[in-house]
């Protein structure tokens, strides 16, 4: 029933900024897969090995490579395109990092999404815009209960607040330039999608747990843990890309006086079984690999949060979204994928399809006609 609900890409423009990195380029493909006309914005992919040359995207996918924090460069792209609808993306996305770059972090995360809205404003063409932020842009007290849509937004550290401006700006452009209730005379759609902590195959980041892990395992070395009792809201990345498929589709087919439900912001987080501390995630890891051992690192580590949840009680009322894959058989498809990739990386692309495509088959409650 999901392929039925996404039909509505098939000949459709989209445009994906940060379409090189980990997100962006399953989303390209599962996009291709469905027919529609994919085109990206971003820079080089971010790392080496990278999914997108490994599924060979750029020859799949008319990719714009500039720099989103380039207002000149993304109007020309607008204009060019002009996509029936967005997803953004592009995101200086890691939170240790951000301490290291909060500038960039800020100017790349709030100030490409203005160039990109701005761009959008200036060439007023039609189009339905989804800003990808993160479930980390909640003012987080480490409560027990997920949190809501409309709870404080926040952040402690640069990259969570710098997600946390963005979904200020989201709302302050849709009120004053993109209000739905004056859809007729502006023609653009704003929502914006709030994710949990994504794991998957294709995913080569530094600093992040899951290839951290890979790495160590493939290097028979033991896998080091900063925070093993760090409690986090694992979800495989086709979890929340579905969600924003669902609410992109909703935005393209519904009808103009339902607007105002769905140019909102929506959590897409996995089921309350999948939270899991980091400990948890490393050992099921190395269960589903066949080795590995884990260590755990004595460090003063900058602040990261010990508890998020997120509730996603809205997206499942107004979408019927709902996730698909529990922790285990996310870390078992998660693990199998870069096997798949040590072992056998031309059947990579082959691979990545059958989880899209099992993912999919496996989707209980989605239709727009609902």
């Amino acid at each position: 029933m999901l392929n039925h609900t996404l039909s509505v890409y098939k000949d459709k423009k989209v445009l994906i900024t940060g379409n090189t990195g980990f997100k962006g380029s399953w989303m390209c493909q599962w996009l291709i897969n469905l027919g529609a006309e994919v085109y990206g914005i971003a820079l080089d992919p971010p790392t080496d090995p990278s999914m997108f040359k490994q599924l060979k995207l750029e020859k799949s996918c008319k990719w714009y490579n500039t720099d989103i924090r380039n207002f000149n460069n993304v109007r020309k792209v607008i204009e060019e395109v002009k996509p029936e609808i967005i997803f953004h993306l592009a995101a200086q996305s890691l939170i240790r990092v951000s301490y290291d770059i909060p500038l960039e972090t800020f100017d790349t995360n709030v100030m490409g999404t203005v160039n990109l809205f701005e761009a959008i404003r200036q060439t007023n063409i039609s189009t339905n815009i989804i800003v990808v932020t993160s479930d980390k842009c909640y003012e987080n007290q480490e409560w027990l209960y997920g949190y809501r849509e409309n709870d404080p937004l926040g952040g402690y550290d640069p990259y969570s607040a710098s997600k946390g401006a963005v979904e200020i700006i989201v709302s302050s452009f849709r009120r004053s330039f993109f209000n739905p209730n004056d859809y007729e005379k502006h023609g653009v759609n704003v929502s914006s999608a709030r994710a949990g902590n994504v794991i998957g195959g294709g995913d080569w980041s530094l600093d992040r747990i899951v290839p951290d892990c890979i790495r160590f395992i493939q290097e028979n070395t033991p896998i080091k843990v900063r925070n093993p009792l760090a409690t986090r809201p694992w979800q495989h990345v086709l979890e929340p890309l579905g969600g924003y498929l669902i609410l992109g589709a909703k935005l393209i087919t519904c009808d103009v006086s339902e607007l105002d439900k769905y140019c909102s912001a929506f959590n897409f987080g996995p089921a309350i079984s999948s939270n899991k501390t980091v400990e948890v995630l490393v050992k099921e890891i190395i269960k589903n690999w066949g080795k590995g051992e884990l260590t755990y690192l004595k460090e003063n580590a900058v602040h990261e949060a010990i508890l998020l949840s997120i509730s996603i009680d809205k997206a499942y009322s107004l979408l019927k979204w709902q996730p698909v894959w529990e922790f285990k058989e996310t870390i078992k498809n998660t693990v199998l994928w870069y096997k798949e990739m040590a072992n056998n990386p031309d059947k990579i692309v082959e691979l990545t399809n059958n989880q899209i495509n099992q993912y999919s088959a496996e989707f209980r409650f989605c239709d727009l006609n609902d």
